[in-house]
């Protein structure tokens, strides 16, 4: 399963819908000056969800060697900026 399909699964799984990948976008968070994230998000269109017209999904690696997939829904006003929540938020309990 590539990246994207997992991805996609994570957002079926969590929120009940279908998904098309539209986009790919560079996010570079930093905290006092030290980069703390600096990956890409990739940005979903949702098929049918009641509250939500797209989904931003991403991974990261675990210290135990796996993967943890999160997928934030583009619910208003949650907007791109719910991906700088969610990151630092993670950053915080690491």
């Amino acid at each position: 399963m590539t990246e994207r399909e997992r991805l996609r699964k994570t957002i079926r799984d969590l929120h009940g819908v279908e998904s098309t990948h539209l986009r790919s976008v560079r996010v570079h968070e930093t905290f006092q000056g030290q980069t703390v994230w600096d990956s890409v998000v990739e940005v979903f269109a949702l098929k049918g969800h009641p509250r939500a017209g797209l989904a931003y999904a991403w991974s990261h690696a675990m210290d135990d060697g796996g993967r943890r997939y999160i997928a934030v829904l583009g619910v208003h006003p949650i907007t791109s900026n719910a991906v700088r929540v969610s990151i630092a938020a993670e950053h915080g309990r690491r």
